[in-house]
């Protein structure tokens, strides 16, 4: 960080209570950085350097030294090895893990969902750091597990959903917590994805093909089940690279794409973890794709002085029309918030939002990431700045690079980062629970989040998938 970053940083850690960064304290119980000065260089490798991973291995590579890159693509791995050279090429991270164990502090997991949960245990599991791209896992189970072994290991960790380093997210949990908007009721958040194939357009497999010659198509299968490549009429791939989203096998569909940012305003101001019940109902279901759309009810028990709370997650497209809250509901929203200029049809509004409405007031974010957001009823709140609601969490302001930031910073003995697995891992189950009632729809699904099971022997199929062999969890 800079000098006047770290400077504000330190200030909202100590103004939030948390642990500060002391140069000359390094934390001694981060596994793999308590010999290290605050000033040494963490030595870094990246599994996933194409896409999300491009970025985040760009990213960490100024903060600490990239000693090793692995991707199951071959051209992409030559692109990144130019810009790296000095980083240690592999195509299979168990390899890159189990070679260069001694030699790797942290590692960052960019890719498919699928795969998170394998790539992050391994190194979890030899005492590494890991920021892990959202959703943290495919699984809910996974998702459970992770949390625990990094508990365990007292590493530092980071889910990779960059709206936590806003600053204007923060901002928003301090005030409903302060009770700007009063208690809770009930939530809305809603998303125009999917932007991949999927239902209805497709509902089955194409044609196998033969894989590309740069592509190691077994490791990018991994734990799911073997199938061999396929690509659509227009040359573009069925799975590698981007369309594994829309399939049950790979990605976790617009939940796992979109909610962990958007939900992720609402879930940090309501403390939301564990829901009491779901229920879901879809467009038509097929065994390979996820559907046209969805809505999924959770339902969320009191917690602490804050009531109960339904939180409705809506994606996708009925026909022609998205799947969006109550008309009731958008036509209050203000104008000024909606696509297009404001013409003022309940069609017509931000294409991926989260809406938190309490007794007093709403508060409404038209922003993927929760970092702006407006108060309303807008004549209620016109001109108000809550100089008398405190600071109570630290500031970043960073974006994607700040939650990097906050993560090596961490394992150097400052305090958490703020996605670190003992918040993003109950996120993470909640958010492609979801994709459990839409598989058994129109049910509602009652939940025991300390022991991980539902009341229902069909949806506890779903809450942990069968690895192909060499792939376990």
């Amino acid at each position: 960080m800079s000098r006047t970053s770290r400077r504000q940083f330190m200030q909202g850690a100590a103004a939030a209570g948390f642990g500060v960064w002391v140069a000359t304290r390094p934390n001694p119980s981060l596994a793999q950085t308590k010999d290290k000065s605050p000033n040494e260089r963490v030595q870094a490798a990246s599994i996933g350097v194409g896409g999300k991973g491009d970025g985040d291995s760009d990213q960490i590579a100024e903060l600490a030294d990239l000693v090793a890159i692995c991707d199951v693509d071959d051209d992409t791995l030559a692109v990144k090895a130019k810009r790296h050279p000095k980083a240690k090429k592999y195509n299979d991270f168990r390899k890159m893990l189990e070679e260069m164990g001694d030699k790797i502090d942290a590692v960052t997991v960019s890719i498919p969902d699928h795969m998170h949960a394998p790539a992050a245990m391994m190194a979890l599991k030899m005492g590494k750091h890991v920021y892990c791209q959202k959703p943290m896992t495919h699984d809910i189970y996974e998702a459970r597990r992770l949390r625990e072994v990094a508990k365990e290991k007292g590493v530092s960790t980071q889910m990779g959903n960059q709206g936590t380093a806003e600053n204007g997210l923060r901002r928003g949990v301090e005030l409903v917590q302060a009770g700007v908007i009063g208690p809770g009721k009930e939530v809305h958040i809603w998303t125009n994805r999917p932007i991949w194939p999927q239902a209805p357009k497709v509902t089955s497999r194409p044609p196998p093909s033969e894989a590309p010659k740069n592509l190691h198509w077994d490791l990018w299968l991994g734990t799911a089940p073997e199938r061999p490549y396929a690509k659509y009429e227009d040359g573009k791939g069925a799975y590698h690279t981007f369309n594994w989203r829309g399939w049950w096998d790979f990605g976790t569909g617009a939940l796992g794409d979109m909610a962990c940012h958007t939900a992720n305003l609402p879930n940090m101001a309501l403390k939301l973890k564990y829901p009491d019940s779901i229920k879901g109902e879809s467009g038509e279901l097929n065994p390979e794709t996820y559907p046209a759309w969805a809505h999924v009810l959770y339902k969320f028990p009191a917690r602490g002085d804050m009531p109960a709370v339904d939180v409705h997650w809506y994606e996708g497209r009925n026909g022609n029309n998205r799947v969006l809250p109550h008309e009731d509901i958008l036509a209050k929203l203000p104008k000024e918030q909606r696509r297009g200029g404001g013409r003022g049809g309940p069609q017509d509004v931000a294409a991926s939002a989260s809406l938190m409405i309490g007794e007093k007031g709403w508060l409404y974010s038209a922003n993927d990431y929760g970092a702006n957001w407006v108060l309303l009823p807008e004549e209620k709140y016109k001109g108000e700045k809550f100089e008398n609601v405190p600071q109570s969490l630290p500031r970043n302001g960073h974006g994607d690079k700040g939650m990097k930031e906050e993560w090596v910073a961490a394992m150097k003995g400052g305090p958490k980062a703020m996605s670190n697995f003992e918040y993003s891992g109950p996120l993470t189950e909640w958010v492609v629970m979801g994709d459990v009632a839409i598989r058994v729809p129109h049910q509602e699904l009652k939940w025991d989040g300390e022991n991980l099971k539902f009341d229902n022997n069909e949806a506890n199929k779903w809450l942990k998938r069968e690895y192909r062999k060499g792939w376990e969890l």
